[in-house]
């Protein structure tokens, strides 16, 4: 897998990402297929079944689980990396334990790897590593109620 994997710019592309290895990589590029075909992350995350169902009737919409309509090995994987990810990003460390505190840890990964999925596709669709396009920038401290934030100088 690893010499396969070297051999294809895109998976050497992605597995400069936090948490995408050779296995990630080359599923995601081999499940994907041409960048090109999806003008949009959304509908990369749909295709992969990591969006939530809707059931909508008489005005009324309701969003339930994951779809789980695309592949679902490319959704383990996916899960599974985005797990490590979120171990060495920042962000995307962030996020997990914000929505893990309010809803579930479950659902808490499955958005990582609903990110790591869109990550992936723009790393691709602007062909630049995950340094050039998610490398941590300062962030400015907050500083009062979130309300009426004042940054800190």
């Amino acid at each position: 897998m690893r010499a396969e994997a070297e051999q294809r710019p895109e998976v050497r592309l992605l597995m400069t990402h936090p948490g995408v290895g050779p296995v990630v990589g080359l599923a995601y590029v081999l499940t994907i297929g041409p960048i090109t075909r999806f003008p949009r992350g959304k509908q990369v995350v749909s295709y992969l079944g990591l969006i939530p169902s809707e059931h909508t009737s008489g005005g009324h919409q309701k969003f339930g689980p994951i779809s789980k309509q695309g592949n679902t090995m490319m959704r383990t994987l996916l899960v599974e990396a985005a797990q490590t990810a979120a171990r060495f990003d920042e962000q995307l460390r962030r996020q997990y334990g914000r929505l893990k505190a309010r809803k579930h840890s479950a659902l808490a990964k499955v958005m990582v790897a609903r990110k790591l999925a869109v990550r992936m596709y723009w790393m691709l669709r602007e062909n630049k590593p995950y340094a050039q396009l998610y490398a941590q920038r300062p962030v400015a401290r907050m500083q009062g109620s979130p309300s009426h934030s004042v940054v800190a100088s």
